[in-house]
């Protein structure tokens, strides 16, 4: 026998479909599970943080089979919020998928000139570069309007802001490279990246000062500023900080392993050896984990 609201022929209902009944009935107030029961919008954000990371663990991994699931886990968080919100009468799935749609439909004009799915086929030749300005400037209009993406910012005492919409909960490397591609977007920025770089030697300098004055509440302000010019200077070379700091935490654990690895090989226990012997087998971990991963690119490896 089924449960209230269970359809008769599931095999009939797309693989979407049945997610969303699966949902519902996860929260039926007599037959659901006792822990969907008991979560609340507050209660499952940190398990859709969990599972953003372990998506992009499964992407630097290279596991599609693992991405894939993985994926499946943040959908099933989205399906979540919207039967939570339902459920208060609020927005449902469809108007999650509806507003998704027609945002992308408003930011794409040169694929969608008229706004309209059926519009699409006319091509328009623009870089990716034009098409994020035109994106940025799109978003800057929308926050102009009256209802538009969360209006007022940080201490904007109501007026509209080109950093309006930005989550303070956002990672610190991300919000900083967003606040400056925001700021950069109504034409407050460097140029070319020469000039960053000479602002973050300019704050190294200012941190250097206030380390050899003892100033720890400086050496804290210095530290970030050096930070905050260290994310400009990834956004003007184009590369995303946070992925490079990721890349550069993993040839660190690698190379570490190693260094504890030639240590035991020669009978030493960490801590003990001096600071110069440990240097000693860190460069020895740097050659050879990086020849190993050069035999992995050239497919000498597995």
């Amino acid at each position: 026998m089924s449960a209230p609201g269970a359809a008769t022929t599931t095999e009939e209902l797309s693989p979407l479909e049945r997610l969303l009944a699966l949902m519902s009935m996860l929260r039926h107030p007599e037959f659901g599970c006792p822990w969907d029961l008991e979560q609340t919008f507050e209660s499952l954000i940190p398990h859709t943080v969990e599972e953003v990371h372990e998506v992009v663990h499964a992407i630097e991994s290279g596991d599609r089979g693992e991405l894939r699931d993985e994926l499946g886990d943040l959908l099933f968080q989205v399906v979540f919020y919207a039967q939570l919100s339902r459920e208060e009468g609020g927005f449902d799935f469809q108007d999650v998928a509806a507003g998704v749609t027609g945002k992308l439909l408003r930011r794409h004009p040169h694929v969608f000139p008229d706004g309209r799915l059926e519009s699409f086929g006319t091509r328009q030749e623009l870089s990716a570069g034009e098409v994020l300005d035109n994106w940025e400037a799109i978003k800057r209009q929308e926050r102009g309007k009256p209802g538009g993406e969360n209006q007022h910012g940080d201490g904007g005492a109501g007026r509209p802001s080109a950093l309006d919409g930005l989550p303070r909960s956002l990672p610190a490397l991300e919000r900083a490279r967003k606040l400056q591609q925001r700021a950069a977007s109504v034409g407050f920025d460097w140029k070319q990246a020469p000039p960053v770089l000479d602002k973050l030697r300019e704050e190294v300098g200012e941190f250097s000062e206030a380390m050899a004055a003892g100033d720890d509440a400086a050496m804290r302000g210095e530290l970030g500023d050096m930070l905050f010019a260290l994310v400009n200077l990834a956004r003007h070379c184009r590369i995303d900080p946070e992925s490079a700091l990721r890349e550069s935490n993993r040839r660190f654990a690698t190379r570490f392993r190693e260094v504890e690895r030639l240590a035991g090989e020669r009978g030493w226990t960490l801590p003990g050896p001096e600071l110069g012997e440990l240097d000693e087998l860190w460069r020895l971990a740097k050659v050879r984990t990086d020849e190993h991963q050069r035999e992995n690119q050239d497919g000498g490896v597995n």
